[in-house]
């Protein structure tokens, strides 16, 4: 039987993460971060999303080559500016602020819609100034606060439903799903996975394949980090 593949849980790419700011604020906080303090934000950010939890203080340091009492001294000054909020009695509970968007998840993404097409021609042209914005598209619902996010793929488990190895696939952040949508989920040994979820009649979970050559995956629990929402392949020569 084939490997279980993962996703690739940090290979995310900057310029495809998405998300519309719906908050009254004009002033964001993270435009007055230093390089290293906006690094440190944004790993917390990313490993909140991969895990579901923040990590710890010497974890950052690990990951960043520096001293603890360095990392320390980052996350209260990100704290002082609004970026970050923390429970002092709770362990792991490093967030992003809500009201603190990252520089990442402002940049919007477009393309100049020229026409659609069917069977290789374009049958209706489009305006001149139309465009294809990709925020739009793929961002959260006017009027929510949903978290979007980009995640490569890596493993061929869900080829029959056109999600292929190398396929950035976006996903909103999420915690539960229904039936039948294609879900980040995080298994009981760690590992996170992208699978269609289905709800067993005993109360069990299959998060299942689109590929004969894997198995479902039956578990008791697990924990949903988010739905995917698209799909985006890059076709190079």
């Amino acid at each position: 039987m084939s490997q279980e593949p993962t996703l690739a849980q940090f290979n995310v790419v900057p310029d495809q993460r998405w998300s519309i700011d719906t908050r009254n604020s004009t002033v964001n906080p993270t435009t007055n971060l230093t390089p290293r303090q906006l690094d440190i934000a944004t790993r917390i950010r990313d490993y909140r999303i991969a895990h579901g939890y923040s990590p710890t203080l010497q974890e950052l340091a690990d990951s960043l080559g520096v001293s603890k009492v360095t990392v320390f001294e980052h996350v209260g000054a990100l704290v002082k500016k609004g970026v970050l909020v923390r429970d002092a009695n709770k362990a792991r509970s490093l967030a992003i602020a809500e009201d603190a968007p990252l520089p990442d998840e402002q940049a919007t993404t477009r393309f100049p819609l020229v026409g659609r097409i069917a069977a290789g021609y374009p049958i209706e042209k489009c305006e001149q100034n139309e465009t294809l914005d990709l925020e739009a598209v793929f961002g959260p619902r006017v009027g929510a606060a949903d978290t979007t996010f980009a995640l490569q793929v890596e493993g061929a488990s869900m080829q029959d439903e056109g999600i292929l190895d190398g396929d950035y696939v976006i996903v909103r952040q999420a915690s539960t799903a229904r039936d039948g949508q294609r879900v980040v989920a995080l298994l009981p040994d760690g590992e996170t996975t992208l699978k269609t979820l289905f709800r067993e009649k005993d109360g069990r979970i299959r998060l299942q394949p689109a590929n004969p050559n894997f198995e479902p995956i039956i578990v008791d629990d697990v924990q949903v980090q988010g739905i995917v929402v698209g799909v985006m392949r890059r076709y190079d020569g």
